[in-house]
């Protein structure tokens, strides 16, 4: 019996301090020790986070330049598509101020009432 109690404190002894499932805290560590250990856990996390946010604003930053010069270029057809219209427009104006260009206008236009007439009575 005596034997047995000698094998529960050599085994207690040789274990002291090991928890099933990991070491456990002895108390030799101060509380300081272990709050800045949690400290230095907390400023890893916040690093990784803060090295993740950057690397996302990186990302919407060459989003957005990417978009504005999409947008530049699409002004700068716009503005193209402008003056090509403007020298339409102005071209259309020369024509219906002359004389036989407004001739020629109600000839078309005449035309264009007549087949609209005739689509109508055979339809």
């Amino acid at each position: 019996m005596n034997s047995r109690r000698d094998y529960r404190s050599n085994r207690s002894a040789l274990f002291d301090g090991i928890e099933e499932g990991g070491i456990r805290a002895s108390s030799s560590y101060s509380s300081h020790e272990i709050d800045e250990h949690d400290n230095e856990r907390a400023m890893d996390g916040l690093q990784d986070r803060v090295s993740l946010l950057k690397r996302l604003t990186g990302d919407i930053h060459e989003e957005v330049e990417t978009h504005n010069h999409v947008l530049d270029r699409m002004g700068n057809d716009m503005d193209a598509s402008r003056g090509i219209l403007s020298g339409t427009m102005d071209r259309f104006k020369m024509v219906f101020e002359t004389k036989s260009s407004q001739k020629m206008f109600t000839l078309v236009a005449s035309f264009v009432v007549i087949f609209l007439v005739i689509y109508y009575l055979t339809r």
